[in-house]
């Protein structure tokens, strides 16, 4: 594109700016020629033009921002009581892109991929986890899902399948290397504290829990999360909602469904208009509620010192679970 304006340094948001590489504003003038971008931006460009269309018709505007943001992670035409709600309601990180994200597109293309022969298979999903972060405009949390998984699949096409927590340090070690900036995003916090309390305390955690699967499981993938972000929740935004847990485990399985049809079904309803209400059903519902928790738990959510109480409680009810678990494998190991 040709342009002509005038350049001046940035004044506000400086440091969330430079983050992004971003050196200073431009004030246009005029625009000239112009030329179409690669088929890589252009695609992007015109899927998050679809989801986007597809979304406002057959939602509410708050709704169809909450929808884009869940699934690609535009959230910026998100309200700020929306924002408010679920950053006190410890949902936000359902509005960052992030590995959950990566698993469901490439679980909606699997019956695809499965066709391929292993090389052909490897190539094909290196391309589409390529192009879903270029469909995420590459923000921290999903750069670092992306190249997490892209190092799974070429260790596993290799038949040398590394442990989770290898896969992160080196997915860490290469964006670090290739944009030192990373280290000061929040959201790279975020996405890597996160995972890291998933795959190092959620595992042990979940074995050591009494109760059913269904419970154990993502009660410890919850606290595993909580844990990994608590000390850049506690610095950055100086909360950790108590009510994140419930909360959690009550909009994150509807929030995974949304993610996985929302661009299948975003997609097809925007090819077909007539049929969007019909096809976009399961997300409306599913987005709503979303919605409806985050601002349930945001209204309840106590003050920093009753949350400061709860989390104690609830750490303390983790250990007495555990001990329970433990004192009961110790008793059907003593011989009768």
């Amino acid at each position: 594109v040709y342009v002509q304006g005038e350049r001046r340094p940035t004044t506000s948001n400086v440091r969330r700016a430079q983050i992004r590489h971003v050196v200073g504003q431009f004030d246009v003038d005029f625009v000239g020629d112009w030329r179409e971008g690669s088929p890589l931006y252009r695609t992007s460009s015109r899927v998050r033009s679809a989801l986007r269309r597809a979304a406002e018709s057959t939602m509410t505007a708050d709704h169809a921002a909450l929808f884009t943001g869940l699934v690609i992670g535009d959230d910026a035409r998100e309200p700020p009581e929306m924002i408010n709600a679920f950053r006190s309601s410890g949902l936000s990180h359902l509005t960052a892109v992030s590995g959950q994200n990566v698993v469901f597109i490439l679980a909606a293309a699997s019956p695809l991929l499965r066709r391929l022969r292993p090389w052909w298979r490897w190539g094909a999903t290196l391309g589409l986890i390529g192009w879903f972060m270029a469909l995420t405009r590459f923000e921290p949390s999903v750069l670092r899902a992306g190249v997490m998984a892209m190092l799974a699949s070429s260790s596993f096409l290799l038949g040398r399948p590394q442990s989770v927590v290898r896969l992160l340090a080196w997915a860490i070690a290469i964006l670090v290397l290739v944009d030192p900036m990373l280290v000061w995003s929040v959201g790279f916090w975020l996405s890597t504290g996160a995972t890291a309390g998933v795959c190092v305390v959620a595992p042990p955690l979940a074995e050591r829990l009494s109760g059913p699967a269904w419970f154990r499981v993502p009660l410890a993938v919850t606290l595993g999360a909580q844990l990994g972000v608590l000390l850049p929740s506690w610095l950055v935004f100086h909360r950790l909602p108590l009510v994140s847990v419930p909360a959690n485990l009550l909009a994150v399985p509807v929030a995974g469904l949304v993610m996985l049809i929302g661009i299948p079904g975003g997609l097809a309803s925007a090819i077909v208009p007539p049929l969007a209400p019909l096809l976009m059903a399961p997300c409306t519902a599913g987005t709503r509620w979303v919605a409806t928790v985050a601002y349930l738990a945001a209204a309840i959510e106590p003050s920093p010192g009753w949350a400061a109480l709860g989390w104690l409680g609830v750490a303390i009810a983790v250990c007495a679970l555990v001990i329970r678990h433990r004192w009961r494998r110790l008793s059907s190991d003593v011989p009768i």
